[in-house]
């Protein structure tokens, strides 16, 4: 597996609970890990292939005839063990790339009120965002009966936690534009 491509380890993660076509793991990239993770199309095709010809996912047809001979994805045993072997390396990437932060940095050049339109337009988003990991949480821990929901709240709740801290950041960076 390439080190750099993170995709490679999502995908078999989301394979280990359950088979998936391509789309279905987009779908699931944009769905409940999109709060820390994104994925696209270009990226996923691409390690789907690496991957089976590495050995660590096999690919096969439905037997369903209404589903139109869609491709399924299943991890092999070479990818559980390449994913256990991730899982237990201590150095893990934590990058933070934030746009919004990026046109702050250089705001200067426009001014404070463009500054503080993209704190709203963030400010929003986080909102929603916010709002959709509540509902997950409360979701989640009325299933505590499922040992992986365990694991699945505990990144619900680092997102909440932290985009609570962001929803202040962006109260205390619009004071501190309009004066």
């Amino acid at each position: 597996m390439a080190k750099d491509r993170k995709i490679d380890v999502v995908i078999l993660g989301l394979l280990s609970h359950e088979d998936l076509t391509g789309y279905d793991i987009k779908k699931r990239i944009d769905g409940a890990i999109n709060f820390f993770w994104k994925g696209s199309f270009g990226s996923i095709y691409p390690a789907l292939n690496a991957m089976e010809e590495a050995g660590q996912i096999k690919s096969y047809k439905a037997d369903d005839p209404g589903s139109r001979g869609k491709i399924f994805y299943h991890i092999t045993q070479k990818g559980i063990n390449a994913l256990k072997q991730w899982l237990n390396e201590d150095q893990a990437s934590n990058e933070l790339k934030y746009e919004t932060l990026l046109k702050l940095y250089f705001g200067g050049v426009e001014g404070a009120d463009t500054a503080i339109r993209n704190v709203e337009v963030f400010e929003s988003n986080i909102k929603s965002e916010l709002e959709v990991l509540k509902i997950y949480e409360k979701n989640l821990r009325a299933e505590q009966d499922n040992e992986d929901h365990k694991f699945f709240l505990l990144t619900v709740m680092f997102g909440i936690e932290t985009y609570e801290a962001y929803l202040r950041w962006c109260a205390k960076a619009k004071k501190i534009l309009m004066n």
